[in-house]
């Protein structure tokens, strides 16, 4: 089988000195589109250098030097684009955008991009954006956050930056994006049917379309197949053309000149009317997929050959030769200096040092910390303005769902880049009025409501928090969040692990769930498994089990995401939101009075909470399980059943050594635990009672049965109950008993 890398390069040379060259549909000259002979010259050297890359990562693959070969070849063109928008235009790119980086790296001084590509293909610890974590297109300098194998799931988090940058201009706030500045955004055609793309583009649509600003261009490169999938001829125009609220323009991908041209229009569009545009550009693929891509078994030999005919290099040096810039000769010349000089660079790459040690790779999963330049104090006088609906009942005893209320209150009042979005979180409140009156005190540019989509809401505020703002995301119940996980895990959670600290997305993630909600019930509304949380390398999931602890949890939220760049998921339990008494009617045993504390002077406090100094029984819980295990308690205590309750309260990372310390300090271990049996978080502390040799201890657990929430009443026959609790309580002190 012909090695079509080797005739890919040695085919070009052949062309440009037979003068076998593709004809164009549109014919430029470089100034019908305002550039030099020298800016085309300087475009063309960076599709070469794009080109050689790509072959060879290919040759270092075969000497174990890389390890992942999807390259840009067949386009190429998006030189033009690097060139036509300024570099301080935030991009976020899929990965075959070689040429644009290396364009935009030529605006910018103090950049080699051959050296730090290469060293990215090596996956050396020398590579300036990732530290060796990944081949990924990125750079700090460049205004390029990183991304890895991306499949459309970077297109959200562009809209929001976007909308961050008149939101910031609107709010008065001193983001990290210029006020004239427009996100870039560019995918595969085979992307843009992932709803993700679909969900992301309808969004700035509909937000342009209530004529906010939205200065995003996205750009779809079409090269008309996806892996081995064809894409419908006509499809991508068919699709986007018409949209509502955006902007349509189609280039030529091939022709450099053209695409220049468009994409400048789109610039412009997108900077001065702070509108949306959908770019399409027409381009060709090159190699395959990657390197391990055996096109010859899905696609004929005759028309892969036909499609290297269409080369965008060989479109660019027609250009040069028709505008009488560069000899045919010099043309090559060029081409076989720059692949030389990417062969010694790539030498040099590959024997860079690498990652060799766990801590070493772990090391970026957690930010630095940063100080909070944020927070502004605030008068009794305007505290007082803030409360004044309230200012008959701030003295009163309160539910969960008031307390939470107060505290953002209280927050948005400080932290003045911190903003909320989310369903019906506005002016009504939100489905539990847990954010009630915030919008009226604060505003539609603080407290926002969005469209109904998970993935625009939390890539939404990914792309806030690349513009200095804090976001405060809600997603309106637990179940709903795995229509948008991956915005959490692949995107959220991912960005300092891929950039070695330097990008990061700091929020506080709300979120209402877990089970026992009664008159409202049924999978969907009573959700009991967060575990798509859990094994989130770097996320901290806080789930308060009443109204004091969730005043200090959600002030501690709010300063590890802000100085510690975190991503925090606040998980809120439904049926506790209006919870006021505990043993009986009326005895407000589950109420609180607020107290106000300045997030100024707040200390953060990851720690567990005890109630109770019993040293027979050690009852380890959370949310919903802890305000059970406290009705269960009376009944135990009547029992002679010493008991002391530990509330996890932070659920990752766990207080390990405040578990062992509580656990140590009893005869027996009960884990009630109102997630499924399979898993929960109570099999995590199983093994961790078993790694710190407590396993001789009477352990038993309460759990949920391994089943979805059904509606009504039959959904307390799979969750833990009181009596559940007793009985397993009773069974593991008796036994220990007779065991003595």
């Amino acid at each position: 089988m012909a090695d079509r890398n080797q005739l890919v390069k040695d085919n070009f040379i052949h062309f440009v000195r037979s003068g076998d060259l593709p004809e164009q549909d549109n014919p430029l000259s470089p100034a019908e589109v305002g550039l030099s002979n020298e800016e085309v010259v300087d475009l063309f050297e960076t599709q070469v250098m794009s080109r050689h890359l790509d072959l060879q990562s290919r040759v270092m693959q075969k000497k174990g030097q890389s390890f992942y070969t999807i390259g840009s070849a067949g386009h190429e063109g998006n030189a033009a684009y690097g060139k036509a928008f300024r570099a301080d235009d935030m991009a976020f790119l899929h990965y075959r955008s070689g040429a644009f980086c290396i364009q935009r790296s030529k605006e910018v001084d103090g950049q080699t991009p051959l050296y730090d590509m290469l060293l990215s293909f090596a996956a050396s610890k020398e590579d300036p954006i990732s530290g060796g974590r990944h081949k990924v297109l990125g750079s700090k300098a460049l205004n390029i956050p990183p991304q890895t194998s991306t499949i459309a799931s970077h297109l959200p988090k562009a809209m929001g930056a976007a909308f961050g940058i008149g939101l910031s201009k609107r709010s008065k706030h001193q983001g990290e994006l210029k006020d004239d500045g427009v996100i870039i955004c560019n995918f595969g055609d085979a992307s843009a049917n992932h709803s993700t793309t679909q969900g992301a583009i309808n969004c700035a649509g509909w937000v342009a379309y209530q004529s906010i600003p939205m200065p995003v261009v996205f750009i779809c490169e079409d090269n008309g197949i996806g892996i081995s999938t064809s894409t419908p001829t006509g499809w991508i125009s068919a699709n986007f053309k018409h949209r509502a609220g955006i902007e349509y323009i189609y280039c030529d991908g091939l022709n450099v000149l053209d695409t220049y041209q468009k994409a400048k229009r789109a610039a412009d569009i997108a900077r001065e009317k702070q509108k949306p545009v959908f770019l399409h550009v027409r381009t060709v693929r090159l190699l395959g997929h990657a390197g391990s891509d055996a096109e010859f078994v899905y696609r004929p030999v005759a028309e892969t050959e036909a499609i290297e005919r269409q080369d965008p290099l060989l479109h660019t040096a027609k250009i040069l030769l028709d505008n009488d810039i560069l000899t045919a000769e010099k043309i090559v010349e060029l081409y076989e200096s720059i692949e030389q000089r990417i062969v010694h660079i790539a030498e040099k790459a590959a024997a860079k040092p690498k990652l060799t040690c766990a801590e070493d790779v772990m090391d970026s999963i957690v930010p630095d910390v940063r100080p909070n330049q944020y927070l502004t104090p605030v008068s009794e006088a305007k505290r007082k303005q803030l409360f004044a609906h309230e200012k008959h009942n701030l003295s009163k005893p309160q539910h969960l769902a008031k307390m939470i209320n107060w505290t953002l209150l209280d927050a948005l009042a400080e932290q003045n880049n911190m903003v909320m979005l989310g369903e019906d979180i506005a002016r009504k409140g939100g489905v539990y009025n847990v954010t009630t009156k915030l919008a009226e005190r604060f505003g539609k540019n603080r407290v926002m409501n969005t469209l109904l989509d998970e993935q625009s809401i939390l890539g939404g505020a990914i792309g806030l928090a690349h513009n200095g703002f804090l976001p405060v995301p809600e997603i309106q119940f637990l179940a709903y969040v795995h229509n948008a996980e991956d915005q959490i895990r692949g995107e959220a959670a991912t960005l300092s692990f891929f950039s070695n600290k330097q990008f990061t997305n700091p929020m506080v993630i709300r979120i209402a769930g877990l089970a026992y909600q009664k008159g409202f019930g049924g999978h969907f509304h009573n959700d009991n498994s967060f575990a798509v949380f859990r094994d989130i390398p770097g996320l901290v999931l806080a789930c308060p089990s009443n109204g004091q602890d969730a005043v200090e949890m959600m002030r501690s939220s709010i300063k590890i995401a802000q100085e510690q760049q975190k991503v925090v998921v606040f998980l809120e339990p439904i049926a506790l939101y209006m919870a006021k008494d505990l043993h009986e009617e009326g005895d407000g045993q589950w109420t609180h009075t607020y107290q106000h504390q300045s997030l100024l002077t707040h200390e953060v406090n990851q720690k567990i909470a005890i109630h109770g100094t019993g040293n027979e029984l050690c009852i380890l819980t959370y949310g919903n399980g802890y305000y059970l295990s406290r009705k269960a308690e009376k009944a135990l205590t009547e029992k002679g059943i010493k008991t002391r309750i530990v509330d996890l309260r932070w659920l990752a990372p766990l207080d390990e050594k405040g578990i062992i310390e509580q656990v140590k300090a009893c005869q027996q271990v009960l884990i009630v635990d109102e997630c499924r049996e399979t898993g929960s978080i109570s099999e995590a502390i199983m093994a961790l009672l078993v790694e710190k040799n407590l396993q001789q201890r009477h352990t038993k657990r309460v759990t949920a049965k391994d089943c979805f929430i059904p509606l009504g009443s039959a959904a307390y026959q799979v969750l833990p109950s009181v009596e559940d609790i007793i009985e397993a309580a009773v069974t593991i002190t008796q036994s220990a008993t007779l065991e003595q």
